[in-house]
């Protein structure tokens, strides 16, 4: 990728995510690390968040765009970030797209579909 950064020209995005142990959190997980490979989020640390470390909290604060992947309806990454007040970001939940619990194969095809989401929803300059 060139470096395009997924702001526009302004900060980058950050993306937090589960990495639960189930399917649905793997694929969470290999997707946020799928966009952040491919520069269109700077992949932040969810237990930082989760352990109120200042640092984390100030940059998710100034961040332009933020994107949260939860696997199940537990909503776990979610529920940490508004733990902390932080409330202005995206959402994807996985197994609202229509994947199992359980029954999710962890793929390129279905990482791709993912990631296809995430630009689709903070509208990125560019797609995958």
């Amino acid at each position: 990728m060139s470096g395009e950064n997924c702001a526009c020209g302004g900060n980058p995005a950050l993306i937090y995510t589960c990495s639960g142990a189930a399917d649905v959190g793997e694929l969470a997980d290999r997707s946020a690390r799928q966009l952040s490979r491919d520069d269109k989020c700077a992949m932040s640390c969810l237990a930082g968040i989760g352990g109120n470390i200042s640092g984390f909290i100030k940059s998710t604060e100034g961040a332009d765009k933020i994107l949260v992947i939860d696997g199940c309806p537990l909503a776990c990454a979610r529920k940490t970030l508004e733990e902390k007040g932080l409330t202005n970001f995206k959402h994807i939940m996985i197994t609202e797209l229509g994947f199992k619990k359980g029954q999710t194969e962890v793929n390129q095809e279905n990482i791709a579909m993912i990631c296809e989401k995430a630009v689709d929803l903070l509208g990125f300059c560019k797609s995958l």
